[in-house]
């Protein structure tokens, strides 16, 4: 992996989008559904592509909106639509869009009452919530968010009435709807003028900061966090949560220090990342640089990506943690006696690409372990019926249960992780850094790491249809293999394979959006042990790109 001459500093002029251009190209280009990157294509967070490349336009937006229109007419879905949008630039003309057509079919929908930005979370916690206390019709949202994607991006994405991601079963249905309304020209989207959609009895202002807010206390102990004078700061990193952290700092009395409040849809205030991009992705330690570089004002620090589903937790022991560090701390406290409201069957959730440490942590708590295959949606069942207390995954996001044991969300809420680095801090008076070290010398030190590797479509279809048989192994890096798995153990299909020894294992998975397959690999022995299992797991690779 090559880094670039600019990782970790911010951004020159020349990187900076064209933002009238991006703007202009969505109204302007008119995509051809019989070329396949410019389909509507939804991948495990929805549909997402940029206006200049002609994979997310004004068309798109007509098309997908009515689809899902037509879909609640076909499921019964009669409550409310929440409808959210984050600051990437295309997301503003594609809610005026997706208003335009909501409004004409009719549907109730409930939007900011400033037609300010909503984090994905705020939009899973509203769908939740009124699901729960109203008989007035299920309610369901969209979010139009690339999450961390660069600033030339646009995404959309579908949250059913159980509040999380959509499933494969039901994007499947409003893709082929939405490709046969492209393929038609877009005639059967019914819109009307964006100031008239505004006007209409069916568009309601909704109050989802208050609601949101207010009800925060449910899931996080924010009292010792006040009581105990945990210094914070937060980095919102442009992202749609950036009017949120003030409010909640004040309605709970938090020592927090919100660190920068802009809003640019060029973010040119955020270091580049690792590639040379600008991306939003606050579990890189390049995007995360300037927060970094102040972790030690701070007793506990943490940076969301755009749309607020992810967490970057910074601590002054350690800098920026990895994911899945935080995500062994977070159970090891939740699972140790912090939520004794819980059930005490209620698992542990990973998927199969995250670190054994959490495998060690389930074991330590006496908790069951739920792992699935990469995919927030295969959570949501599981925190609906409170069989999962926590469940996370290694690209940073989680979430958890309320404090009595009931759902807070069904999607990912970076914001409740960052303020959860805070309650543990301020209960047991240690950094999460710190308690990390404390976990891995008591259960073993992983040695974890996700490359990115060239692939073409065809070798990509040879990955994704491998069957354990076919992976002739018996053994990794020196050790017995123990599990060749194309589905998960919770299950599932993994989309490509995992091979597990006692003492490492490795993963691969194609990547749906890039010419690329990756490669997750991790050892409990050593960086050697890690850098052989990697050398082996190509090889096997390669061999079989090769029939």
């Amino acid at each position: 992996m090559e880094i670039s001459p600019l990782a970790g500093k911010l951004p020159p002029l020349s990187l900076l989008t064209d933002l009238a251009k991006l703007v202009s190209a969505y109204y302007e280009i008119w995509p051809d559904a019989k070329v396949e990157d410019q389909r509507v294509q939804f991948g495990t967070s929805g549909h997402r592509g940029s206006s200049d490349r002609g994979s997310f336009n004004q068309a798109h937006i007509l098309a997908i909106s009515q689809a899902i229109c037509d879909y609640r007419r076909q499921q019964g879905i009669s409550g409310p639509l929440f409808l959210g949008k984050d600051t990437h630039a295309l997301s503003e003309p594609a809610f005026a869009t997706a208003l335009e057509v909501l409004a004409a079919n009719g549907v109730e929908v409930r939007i900011d009452p400033d037609l300010g930005y909503t984090p994905t979370p705020v939009i899973s916690h509203a769908i939740l919530t009124h699901n729960r206390g109203s008989g007035a019709g299920q309610a369901d949202g969209i979010v139009i968010t690339p999450s961390h994607n660069p600033p030339t991006d646009g995404g959309f994405k579908y949250n059913p009435p159980h509040g999380g991601p959509a499933d494969t079963a039901v994007t499947r249905t409003i893709e082929e709807r939405a490709n046969a309304i492209l393929q038609g020209g877009g005639a059967e989207a019914r819109r009307m003028l964006y100031e008239q959609a505004l006007r209409s009895s069916s568009v309601k202002r909704h109050d989802y900061l208050r609601h949101y807010v207010d009800d925060l206390s449910s899931v996080i102990d924010c009292e010792a966090i006040r009581s105990a004078g945990v210094r914070i700061g937060i980095d919102p990193l442009g992202g749609a949560g950036v009017h949120y952290w003030k409010p909640i700092a004040e309605r709970y009395g938090l020592n927090a220090t919100v660190l920068n409040e802009g809003v640019d849809a060029t973010f040119r205030f955020l270091s580049v990342d690792w590639d040379g991009q600008i991306r939003m992705d606050c579990s890189s330690p390049y995007a995360m640089r300037g927060l970094i570089d102040r972790a030690r004002q701070f007793d506990i620090a943490f940076g969301c990506d755009t749309d607020h589903d992810r967490h970057g937790i910074v601590a002054p022991s350690c800098g920026l943690l990895n994911p899945n560090h935080f995500l062994a701390v977070a159970a090891s406290y939740l699972f140790g006696g912090s939520r004794p409201q819980w059930k005490p069957e209620a698992a542990l959730g990973k998927t199969v690409v995250s670190s054994g440490i959490l495998n060690r942590v389930a074991q330590a708590a006496k908790r069951p372990l739920f792992e699935v295959p990469v995919g927030f949606k295969w959570f949501v069942e599981g925190l609906l019926s409170r069989t999962l207390g926590f469940a996370g995954e290694e690209s940073a996001g989680a979430t958890l249960l309320r404090k009595d044991g009931t759902p807070w969300t069904t999607d990912k809420d970076g914001m409740v992780l960052g303020l959860l680095a805070a309650e543990i801090t301020a209960r047991t008076g240690k950094d999460p850094g710190i308690l990390y070290q404390e976990i891995t010398g008591r259960l073993g030190n992983p040695f974890y790491e996700r490359i990115d590797a060239p692939a073409t479509h065809e070798q990509k279809r040879k990955l994704l249809s491998l069957s354990p048989q076919e992976v002739a192994m018996p053994t990794l890096a020196g050790d017995p293999v123990t599990a060749v798995l194309n589905r998960a153990p919770s299950g599932g299909v993994i989309g490509g394979i995992k091979v597990i020894s006692e003492n490492g294992w490795f993963a691969a998975r194609p990547s749906g959006t890039e010419e690329v397959y990756k490669l997750y690999a991790e050892s409990f022995r050593n960086v050697l042990h890690l850098r052989r299992i990697q050398e082996e797991a190509r090889t096997m690779l390669a061999k079989l790109f090769a029939r």
